[in-house]
């Protein structure tokens, strides 16, 4: 199974519509990616306006050095991000994914991307500093390795009755329910702690 050649940490922090930030685990980074634009209704926003962006996003996110985007790396940015969060979102509603999207992956996945290295050695091996097209291959790499069979019934919508964020299940048992426990989790266990007060009083 294609896997990510950097070993790098997921998951991120959100503020919420009532002020309250919470942790979203999203179970790949290439779905930590797609959330710099729409989807799952957590950003109203574009994160990636400017190549500057792009740079700060990248160099925060890789354990690596990556250098600075231009114009034309914002625009590959954004289609393979576009393309990435379509097919998350189609694969948890169980929609079969446009070949044209599975190419795009598949196209970017196909260039060099940032090589996996050992620390403590005396010599550099190639480059000093990342491109940022090396950059969006590992992220395409990894969304490759998201979108494999093994994780077919694995991505899914959080089971908030009002919310549609997407996540990579990467539980042992396959037994996630929410985006977050301190967001939708701790949302049902005050209505079921609720419901039971209830049947008590009436009781």
């Amino acid at each position: 199974m294609p896997v990510s050649t950097v070993s790098i940490p997921v998951g991120q922090w959100f503020d919420s519509n009532e002020g309250v930030r919470w942790w979203f685990d999203s179970g790949s980074f290439a779905l930590d990616f797609a959330y710099t634009g729409t989807i799952g209704g957590i950003h109203a926003e574009d994160q990636l306006h400017t190549p500057d962006d792009l740079t700060t996003w990248t160099r925060e996110r890789f354990p690596v050095p990556v250098g600075a985007a231009r114009s034309r790396d914002l625009f590959d940015a954004v289609a393979l991000r576009d393309t990435i969060a379509r097919l998350a979102v189609g694969r948890s509603l169980g929609e079969e994914a446009r070949p044209s999207d599975l190419d795009l992956v598949n196209l970017y996945a196909a260039t060099p991307d940032i090589p996996p290295s050992l620390p403590g050695g005396t010599r550099q091996a190639g480059r000093s500093v990342q491109t940022v097209s090396q950059a969006l291959s590992t992220i395409a790499r990894d969304a490759v390795d998201l979108f494999s069979v093994s994780n077919a019934d694995r991505i899914r919508t959080c089971s908030g009755g009002d919310c549609e964020v997407v996540y990579l299940d990467t539980s042992r048992a396959a037994s996630r329910r929410w985006c977050s426990m301190q967001r939708c989790g701790n949302r049902a266990k005050v209505r079921a702690h609720r419901a039971r007060r209830a049947v008590q009083s009436a009781a």
